[in-house]
Order: structure tokens, then C-alpha cells, then sequence
């Protein structure tokens, strides 16, 4: 029990697989089946919405552990979205480089980042890397490095995206597929000892180191070339004929972590980081996207919106729910070196999908492979 001056009367152990001890065996809140919604606790009251306040505004995305939450927001072709600055944040905004003129500025880079997502003239990966150079970019205007205004940097950024002279030299970025699922098994495996490995996310876990060909013998470089093979032959052909799926996760990340300041700056204060933000969010995006390219090389032709809602669901659940994942991501970005817009470059990007390289079907034998030492090495597996 808490204190007099404590909200809070009692927490909830979960269970030794992660869930809660009050469910029924169909899956439903005892609480509420018994003794109605009013006895339930915030969290499970507002869940899976997040709420967050924004000085005198607020803003809601979705926690994608649930997964009608995934179904709904995943799947929907044309999300309703409101890009929309406040009168009165637009009129306070300051045209000094001043800290206090950043966050001031909050609500119109905001409303550019959201633009840049739904841009469809460019590759997807195009535009998390140009979202990327307007968080550094910010940053260096907020640091004094750049004497430019925020208003009028982000109306220059939006004539230069829409002018499109930035396409060339992002065309010449590195293709490092290898660097790349290096990075994708390292988060992946971050949580592994910190956290509860529930079956659902074990399945999907074995279901993308099926997809890139893990076994006995598997080096970083076998792993790359079935992780190509799978994103090629079975990731892009379906996300392309849908690519509201991926947009739709992006933008439900922006909100969810209050893009680009951050929840931590928007609730306490400090001064914005938008280039550690727009690196997690790369990180983010790489890791889910990472685990469905090879759930889609494990299932093939059969690969479905329902298996992107059991993925998104079981790794939303296994990552997203513990306050330290992001610290550890940022960590492991900057000892890997991939912090920088070279780095990130590689996480984000994959070859044409007309190059299709040929690579037999892979065959599953074993768990969710460790960090490679080298390409040398025999990849290591544990089981989940």
C-alpha cells in the first residue's frame, strides 16, 4: 500500500510469463468483468492510448502491445492525421537561437516531420534520413553553430525536399545489408536477459531467424545474404503495395515518443537532443522493420497482415514496455559507431528491390542468433 500522500494503493507482480495474474482464461480483465471499469487502475483504464500533455494541449498515440491497437493503426490506408500548429505556439515562436525559442518551436518541426513522412516522392528510408539531417541540423541552430532562425531554416529544409536536390546525394549513400542485420540482431537481443521472453515473442523470434537462415555453420555473411533474399523476394513486394503500413509505425512512434524532443525533455524540461531522438527513432524503425524482413523470408508467399500484428504486437510488448531498451539502443549505436548520418544510412538502407539476390530457401535451426564477433564466425543461437 501507499502512503497517505501517494495515488498509489498497491501494485501488480505479473506472472513468470509477463502477464497479468488477473485475467480470465479468455484473455479479459477480471477487474473489470467483476467489478466494472471504474475499479480499474489508470493504466489499464487509458490503455493502450498514451497520453501526453503538452503545455496547455495534448497529444494520443497508441501502445502497439495491444494488438487491435496494431490492426487499427497498421492497416488503415488513409489515418486520419491533423498536422496542425496551435495559434497560440505559432504566434510565441521566437526567431532568436535561444533554448527557450526551441521548444517554442516544437509544434512546427512537428508539423514538417509529419509532412516529410507522408511524402511519397521519396523512398520511405529517404525520408527517416531526411527527417534525420533536420534533427542535426536543429541541433546545430539551438548549439549557435548555424546563425539561422528555426522558422526560417524549416522553410528553407521544405523548399529543398520539394525542389528534390537532395536525391542524388542520398542515391550515393553505402549499402551494407551485413552492418546492417548486425545492428538488427544486437537490439534484438538487448532485452534478452533483462526481460520476459513471452511465448508469443519466442515465436516470432524463431520465425525470423528462420527467415535469414540461422543454424549450425551461419556466419554474418550467410545471415546477410538470406536477410537480403528475404527483403527482396517477400518484405518489399508486400510493403509496397502497402506502404501506409510502414508510415503509419513511423508516425505512431512520433507521437508516442513526442518527436523530436522526447517524452523525458517534454515532461521535465532540459534542452532538446533531436539528433540522440532522431537516432532511436532510426533504431526503432530498423529493428521492427529488421524482424518482419525475416518473418517474411520464413513465411514466404504466406506472409500476412496477420503475422505483421503478431510480430508488431510481441515486439511492441517485449521492447517498448521497459524504460531502459532506449538508453541500451542509444548505447549500443554509439559503441557500434552508427550514431552518425553515415551509420544511420546504413541502417536504414536496402538495394533496389529489382537487384534480387538468389539464395535457397533457408531452413530454421536454432534461436535468436547472438552479435557476430566477425564474418567469420559461426553465428551463436540460444533458445528461446
Amino acid at each position: 500500500m501507499g502512503s497517505d500522500s501517494s495515488p498509489f494503493f498497491a501494485t501488480i507482480r505479473m506472472d513468470e510469463t509477463g502477464e497479468c495474474p488477473l485475467l480470465t482464461k479468455e484473455k479479459l480483465c477480471r477487474i473489470q468483468c467483476e467489478a466494472g471499469p471504474d475499479f480499474l487502475s489508470h493504466t489499464c483504464a487509458t490503455y493502450p492510448r498514451v497520453l501526453s500533455p503538452l503545455g496547455a494541449y495534448g497529444e494520443a498515440a497508441l501502445t502497439l502491445s495491444c494488438p487491435e491497437a496494431v490492426r487499427l493503426l497498421l492497416f488503415t490506408a488513409d489515418l486520419p492525421l491533423r498536422v496542425e500548429i496551435p495559434e497560440a505556439e505559432e504566434a510565441g515562436t521566437d526567431e532568436s537561437i535561444s533554448t527557450g525559442s526551441l521548444l517554442a518551436s516544437f509544434w512546427p518541426i512537428r508539423a514538417v516531420a509529419l509532412r516529410l513522412i507522408r511524402n511519397r516522392s521519396y523512398p520511405l528510408w529517404q525520408r527517416i534520413f531526411l527527417l534525420e539531417l533536420l534533427c542535426r541540423r536543429i541541433d546545430s541552430i539551438a548549439r549557435g553553430e548555424l546563425k539561422q532562425s528555426y522558422s526560417g531554416f524549416l522553410s528553407g529544409f521544405e523548399t529543398v525536399v520539394e525542389a528534390g536536390s537532395l536525391r542524388e546525394p542520398m542515391a550515393s549513400l553505402p549499402v551494407d545489408r551485413k552492418a546492417q542485420l548486425d545492428i538488427v540482431l544486437r537490439l534484438a537481443g538487448l532485452m534478452l536477459r533483462k526481460s520476459v521472453v513471452t511465448p508469443r515473442f519466442a515465436e516470432c523470434a524463431q520465425a525470423f531467424t528462420s527467415g535469414i537462415g540461422n543454424g549450425p555453420g551461419a556466419t554474418l555473411d550467410s545471415l546477410a545474404a538470406h536477410y537480403a533474399w528475404a527483403h527482396d523476394r517477400y518484405y518489399a513486394p508486400f510493403f509496397d503495395r502497402r506502404p501506409h503500413i510502414m508510415e503509419n509505425l513511423l508516425i505512431n512512434m512520433l507521437f508516442r515518443y513526442q518527436f523530436p524532443f522526447g517524452r523525458d525533455v517534454m515532461r521535465n524540461g532540459g534542452r532538446p537532443q533531436l539528433a540522440r531522438e532522431s537516432a532511436l527513432l532510426v533504431a526503432q524503425f530498423a529493428l521492427m522493420r529488421g524482424l518482419l524482413i525475416g518473418v517474411a523470408g520464413h513465411h514466404g508467399t504466406a506472409f500476412s497482415e496477420a503475422h505483421i500484428v503478431q510480430t508488431v504486437q510481441a515486439a511492441s510488448k517485449h521492447f517498448e514496455h521497459h524504460a531502459e531498451f532506449l538508453n541500451l539502443a542509444h548505447e549500443l549505436l554509439k559503441e557500434s559507431g552508427m550514431d552518425g548520418a553515415r551509420g544511420l544510412a546504413i541502417l536504414l538502407r536496402n538495394v533496389d528491390t529489382e537487384s534480387r539476390i538468389s539464395v535457397s530457401a533457408p531452413i530454421f535451426q536454432g534461436g535468436l542468433p547472438l552479435p557476430l564477433a566477425n564474418a567469420s564466425t559461426p553465428s551463436q543461437s540460444i533458445s528461446l
